[in-house]
Parts: C-alpha cells; sequence; structure tokens
C-alpha cells in the first residue's frame, strides 16, 4: 500500500498534543524521564524486526535498523519498499513510483527526538505525558522548538529498560504504530544502509 513520509514518520504533521497527567498514581511506578533518556543516550546501534500498524488498519512488516544520532533505516517484508535517513535527510524509495525519491529534511519528522545525539526527555516542554499503566511507561514527546511537526509516543518496558514501540499521531489524529520485535543493541551495521546517495547510484 502507498506509504507517504506524512503516514510513516509524521512529517509536517501538526499533532494534537495530550493533556499532562497530574496525577500522582499516573506517575507512581513510571520510569523517570532521566532514566529513560539515559538509556535512549546510551544506544548506538540496534536493530529489531517491527510491525507497523496504520491508521486505515493495514499491517506491514520489516526490519528496522538504527545508528544514531540520526541514522535509520527501515526494510519492509515483501514491498519494493525502502525509508533511510542519514546526511540529516529522509529518503522515501518507493519502487511502484517513478523518479527520484523523496526526501524531506530529517528535523521534519518527530522521530528525530529519539535519533538525537543528546536526548532530554526532561526538557522544558518536551513531554506532554508521562504515564505507568501497570506494565509499561508511557511517554507523549514533541519537539518544543517546532511544535508543528507532529508527536510520538514512547512505550518502554523496565527491568531493564527497553523502548518497546513508539506512535506517530498526525494533524487530524490519525495514528501509525511500530511495534518492535525485540531490539537488539551494539553490533555494526554497514555504513552504507544510511547513505542515501549510495542507495541511489545502487538504483541507477
Amino acid at each position: 500500500m502507498p506509504i507517504t513520509r506524512r503516514a510513516l514518520l509524521g512529517a509536517t504533521a501538526a499533532a494534537p498534543f495530550a493533556t499532562l497527567l497530574g496525577s500522582g498514581a499516573a506517575h507512581a511506578n513510571a520510569i523517570p524521564l532521566a532514566d529513560l533518556s539515559g538509556y535512549l543516550n546510551t544506544i548506538q546501534t540496534a536493530q529489531s524486526p517491527f510491525t507497523q500498524i496504520n491508521s486505515d488498519g493495514t499491517v506491514s512488516t520489516g526490519t528496522v535498523f538504527i545508528h544514531r544520532p540520526g541514522r535509520v533505516r527501515f526494510e519492509y517484508d515483501g514491498e519494493d519498499l525502502l525509508v533511510m535517513a542519514g546526511g540529516s535527510q529522509v529518503a522515501i524509495f518507493d519502487g511502484r513510483a517513478s523518479g527520484p525519491p523523496e526526501q524531506y529534511p530529517l528535523s521534519e519528522t518527530p522521530l528525530r527526538i529519539i535519533l538525537d545525539r543528546n536526548v532530554n526527555l526532561g526538557r522544558s516542554g518536551m513531554v506532554s505525558e508521562h504515564s505507568f499503566d501497570g506494565t509499561s511507561t508511557r511517554v507523549v514527546a514533541r519537539d518544543p522548538d517546532r511544535p508543528n511537526i507532529g508527536s510520538i509516543t514512547l512505550v518502554f518496558t523496565p527491568n531493564p529498560i527497553e523502548l518497546r514501540q513508539w506512535i506517530i499521531t498526525d494533524e487530524g489524529g490519525q495514528q501509525t504504530t511500530v511495534v518492535l520485535g525485540g531490539l537488539e543493541t551494539g553490533g555494526s551495521i554497514p555504513a552504507r544502509y544510511f547513505s542515501i546517495p549510495q542507495e541511489i547510484n545502487s538504483r541507477g
């Protein structure tokens, strides 16, 4: 199915902002924001199978590769579709479309929050929800310097802390969910996985 940059990463979207939870119960067992930031900052390379649930109910699977800061690659199973970020740009390679890949700045997607060199979820204006549902900690965040690019919801489990999923919400309230199948951190990922020019050249 067609996957637009807005549906996948929330680019140029002005997401509705959830109300900050003030209840002590909601925060009682939530992992502290400082600990979540510290965990994300320890990740240099990681990969995981993922399941993507789109706003229309369709489902895709694939593998995501992360190399912080600023690099990510989504390879989709059974689809001629590749999404990659590197060199401060995001590119969508869709084999069903003619012409060059669609490109836009990484700064236009809220996913950049977890790809930053120094993640700081405690920054003023960054987090609108920080809650615990009895199993996992949920954080809704947006870039306070770019409030109109959408929001990202991050879901973590404890002991040890692990990122389990993220949800991008667009300006119409539509959501795209990426569920991770088990994030494996560390290891070497080829630099070409994040080189947009090299990918363009390899496709002729």
